[in-house]
């Protein structure tokens, strides 16, 4: 699995759509993204990690940075997301940081 993250609208769709040779329409079969969403919700976020790391490209979009939000229930998501970061790097083979439409490898190299 390829974990990819970057910043919102950095261009990680259209990466993830360049290393697998796919389209648009394509992707979904493939991939899948914005599973920082998915981290608030989750009882387990191991098993969630476990479930993701079945696609060949997972992608998410970085929180955290900036004001830290007031509402508890907002900082707890933005842990979670964090967290589940954490162990999707983990079990990535490589882990991608999309940043300007720029690719930065974090771990494993960029993929050919």
């Amino acid at each position: 699995m390829i974990f990819v993250t970057g910043p919102l609208y950095s261009g990680k769709r259209a990466y993830a759509q360049k290393i697998l040779g796919c389209t648009e329409q394509q992707l979904p079969a493939r991939a899948v993204w914005d599973v920082q969403e998915q981290a608030a919700a989750a009882p387990d976020l191991a098993a969630l990690a476990d479930e993701l790391a079945r696609y060949e490209v997972v992608i998410a979009t970085e929180v955290g940075a900036g004001v830290v939000p007031a509402d508890p229930a907002e900082r707890a998501a933005r842990e979670a997301a964090g967290r589940l970061a954490c162990l999707l790097a983990a079990r990535a083979e490589r882990v991608v940081r999309v940043f300007c439409g720029l690719p930065l490898p974090l771990k494993g190299g960029l993929p050919e």
